[in-house]
């Protein structure tokens, strides 16, 4: 009976011991978290990311120190930038969110942090290359606006890619028709206007879609109506004829019309804030 209270009584403090400790690396994960996020406040991204990998080690369940980690990580990566050293930070940012996926399937901030890199990597790429990153960014954003069916940014994204996907094919389209880049549509190659309409055409609509709930979010979302603008206007060239060609510029101009007059007012209205910008002495 003894032995047994003895026993009993060792496996209590253990426990408490095991307890203090993990409360003790909690408290000095939080510690490093908020040391990481001062040194991340002063754009010391390498300092933050040693206090951030700390705290993950201390508390690897503290999704906020991952998150942390690898937005220090996103922050020093270099879009266009080929440098091995760049290169892992892409890699290690992309590393990061992955696991706070892992534990959070529906983590808006690694979700569109994960969207955003993989757009920014499309630019600089070889056109097929560029293609294949901006559908892993589109995977990214629909995933995004799935979870998140009230973010802005995702719709929008997921139009401007359209956007980006469209335009090179209609612009070679163009080219090979011996059309003049300010030469009024239709596209005359009416082949080549068919291939462009089965193939794009669906891209072209719901992307235009996915502007318009980015607008229903936000109405004032000038960057949403600019693109909206530009895919309006591109997919004007695919018309029948030149009456649903002038139709479909007419909406385009409407919507940059709509997008110069919103900026305009944001910024009066920004003036006002701060008092027109101009410091009275």
């Amino acid at each position: 009976m003894l032995r047994k209270t003895t026993l009993l009584g060792a496996a209590l403090l253990v426990g408490a011991l095991t307890l203090l400790g993990t409360g003790c690396n909690k408290l000095k994960s939080r510690d490093d978290l908020n040391k990481g996020v001062a040194a991340y406040k002063n754009a010391k991204y390498s300092d933050a990311v040693n206090f951030f990998q700390e705290a993950t080690v201390l508390d690897p369940k503290n999704p906020n120190a991952r998150v942390y980690l690898a937005t220090a990580y996103m922050m020093q990566w270099i879009p266009g930038a080929e440098s091995p050293e760049n290169v892992q930070f892409a890699s290690k940012a992309k590393d990061e969110f992955g696991k706070v996926l892992s534990q959070d399937g529906n983590n808006s901030v690694a979700l569109a942090s994960l969207a955003s890199l993989a757009f920014n990597e499309a630019d600089p790429l070889p056109l097929e290359q560029k293609m294949a990153k901006l559908d892993e960014a589109a995977s990214w954003y629909t995933k995004l606006v799935t979870a998140d069916p009230k973010n802005r940014d995702g719709y929008y994204s997921l139009g401007a890619i359209a956007q980006k996907k469209f335009y090179p094919a209609l612009m070679t389209a163009r080219v090979n028709a011996s059309m003049k880049p300010d030469e009024p549509g239709p596209l005359k190659d009416k082949k080549a206007k068919a291939e462009l309409s089965a193939k794009y055409l669906p891209v072209v609509d719901e992307g235009i879609k996915n502007l318009q709930k980015a607008l229903d979010i936000d109405k004032e979302s000038d960057d949403a109506m600019a693109y909206m603008n530009l895919l309006i206007r591109e997919r004007a060239d695919l018309a029948d004829d030149k009456d649903a060609y002038k139709k479909q510029i007419d909406e385009a101009d409407s919507w940059l019309q709509k997008a110069l007059d919103t900026k305009k007012i944001k910024q009066e209205r920004s003036e006002k804030k701060t008092g027109g910008g101009i410091i009275q002495e």
